[in-house]
């Protein structure tokens, strides 16, 4: 009995959601940096129907001679800002989520809990932040030259503006069924699977003091970031397909998240569903493995500095 109240008052030593808020931010812009190129060539790829790009590197070769080598970090400053929001959402977010699944008693998590945290945190993102991000992403990265008087939207202010005039303030949200399909499933596996392997690999658990390297780190957060795009596939063709469509021709060609599957399955076959699947596992994993690391290392300085000794 003594034990357990001695213990009681070290149960509630558990780094705060600002922090994970904090580390998450910082991870992203450096993730963004790192990884834009790729994203570019995920989005040229899956929304090419006409065969022109090859592959990933002949879609990186083809950009870069036709276009320059500028235009791999297209859409930097939306995509870089979404990223760093984004995380920023997502660490806070799940860690309070996190926190209302907690076991009053014991302050231990269940696996259904991480599970509707992640869950949450994915849905919270997508609607919020990731959404319009993405729509004035995918509208840039899909401009072909680097002509200023050419292209159609000069930036990401004025394209956002543009969409808004001609299409309405709900065009910034166009696909976001998929993406709250895609970011709720993603999250909701990425959370459980990277404190998994911590526990597994680095016998790591949150509050105990332990910093990992960031080697282990990144090990942990490469191997959480690979099963997501395998599965969320679909739902991430189909957000960029309806994020892309503009009404410059008259009628939309996909109606909504359901038809743009049926179609896309019509026309151009089951294969079609998972295009720019490489280019994603290029990217997700990579990044995952990223912006674990940097925001291990500020919540490891955090639990050093005030949690050091907490119980598991």
């Amino acid at each position: 009995m003594k034990s357990e109240e001695s213990q009681f008052p070290e149960k509630r030593k558990t780094i705060p959601p600002y922090m994970k808020a904090i580390s998450g931010s910082l991870g992203g812009t450096v993730e963004a940096c790192c990884l834009q190129p790729i994203d570019v060539i995920k989005t040229r790829l899956q929304l090419d129907r006409s065969g022109n790009y090859k592959g990933i590197i002949h879609c990186g070769t083809t950009i870069t001679r036709s276009e320059g080598v500028r235009a791999l970090w297209k859409g930097l400053t939306p995509f870089a800002t979404h990223l760093t929001l984004k995380y920023t959402l997502r660490m806070g977010s799940n860690a309070m989520f996190q926190g209302a699944f907690k076991d009053s008693e014991t302050g231990k998590i269940s696996n259904k809990g991480r599970l509707l945290s992640g869950f949450g945190a994915g849905v919270l993102e997508a609607l919020a932040i990731v959404t319009p991000f993405e729509v004035v992403k995918i509208r840039l990265q899909q401009q072909r030259g680097l002509s200023p008087e050419l292209l159609k939207y000069k930036g990401p202010v004025h394209c956002a503006r543009m969409i808004i005039r001609e299409e309405g303030i709900l065009g910034l949200w166009a696909g976001a069924a998929p993406t709250v399909m895609r970011n709720g499933t993603n999250q909701a596996a990425m959370f459980t699977a990277k404190n998994a392997f911590d526990v597994l690999l680095w016998k790591k658990h949150e509050g105990d003091g332990k910093v990992l390297q960031p080697w282990q780190s990144m090990i942990s957060g490469f191997l959480a970031g690979t099963a997501g795009p395998v599965c969320t596939g679909p739902f991430d063709v189909v957000k960029t397909r309806l994020m892309a469509q503009t009404r410059d021709g008259g009628a939309l060609k996909y109606k909504g998240m359901i038809h743009a599957i049926r179609t896309i399955y019509a026309e151009e076959g089951l294969l079609a569903l998972w295009k720019g699947l490489l280019p994603r596992l290029m990217r997700i994993p990579p990044g995952q493995a990223i912006m674990w690391a940097v925001a291990d290392q500020v919540t490891g300085f955090y639990e050093r500095r005030y949690l050091r000794g907490a119980p598991l």
